[in-house]
């Protein structure tokens, strides 16, 4: 099949300017509604990916995502929040950009179009076999993470990508490809829309499921989760009133004590 960029097709809808409030949210909130059904139809593969990337977590490996521009973004927040979510170390899901970490707030010129750079920065972590690497791009042709797959293939890391166009260069080198065609964006081009929103939804998948996996949940509780406010702290405690059945002043004296729900839990027999 032919190589059609999709996201840079002409959007359904013309003459957005002369549109009330009222028509454009509704409109956006029409093409929103399709994403998570685009999302479904992957399924298959993101299980494949998954289990894959579950697999080198367990051997003692990491997860890298790597992108440019909104697709970067998505895959430094969704890294940074397996640390206090899971209490996983900040080591364990890295996200990289191309630009480095100034373009997380402001665009760096031409900086997804190196061939080069994207191995230079994972080869900053001392990236092995033992790894693996998810490149994002919604075009499926950015080069900086097409050619940053390429290397990686040819020194046994395993590869994985997040896309948005079907048969793109992105997909055919990503060893497990996720393809989720969300059709063009109501406004034309503009891939931070309903492309970034299959990507966020993606990546949600893929570290939740694989944290699960590795035992980062009990329940449906995040007892690894690290205590760093107040809310947290209060669901910590409320976590342990239930599953304990006991009242907020032991609670807290407990979680006070062993600094997480899991180790309050495991020690609570021993008090």
């Amino acid at each position: 099949m032919p190589f059609i960029k999709t996201t840079e097709q002409d959007s359904k809808y013309n003459h957005l300017e002369i549109m009330s409030v009222s028509e454009l949210i509704t409109n956006i909130n029409q093409e929103d509604q399709t994403v998570p059904l685009a999302v479904e139809k992957e399924l298959p593969q993101i299980e494949k990916l998954i289990t894959a990337v579950v697999s080198k977590l367990k051997e003692g490996g990491r997860l890298f995502y790597i992108g440019a521009g909104t697709s970067g973004r998505l895959g430094i927040l969704d890294a940074s929040e397996c640390p206090p979510t899971f209490g996983v170390s900040h080591d364990l899901v890295i996200g990289l950009i191309a630009g480095g970490d100034s373009a997380i707030r402001k665009a760096v010129e031409f900086a997804e179009d190196s061939e080069t750079q994207g191995w230079k920065d994972l080869q900053a972590y001392d990236i092995s076999s033992k790894d693996a690497v998810v490149g994002i791009a919604a075009s499926g042709t950015t080069p900086y993470v097409i050619s940053t797959l390429q290397k990686c293939n040819s020194e046994g890391i395993l590869t994985g990508c997040i896309t948005c166009n079907k048969n793109s260069p992105l997909a055919k080198v990503a060893m497990m490809p996720i393809e989720v065609v969300v059709g063009p964006e109501f406004v034309t081009g503009s891939s931070r829309m309903k492309a970034g929103t299959a990507q966020k939804l993606v990546l949600n998948m893929i570290s939740t499921a694989s944290m699960i996996q590795l035992g980062k949940v009990e329940g449906n509780k995040m007892v690894d989760m690290q205590l760093s406010n107040n809310k947290l702290v209060d669901r910590g405690q409320k976590m342990l009133m239930q599953k304990l059945n006991v009242d907020l002043n032991t609670a807290s004296t407990l979680l006070d004590k062993y600094g997480s729900v899991r180790l309050a839990i495991q020690n609570y027999k021993n008090e």
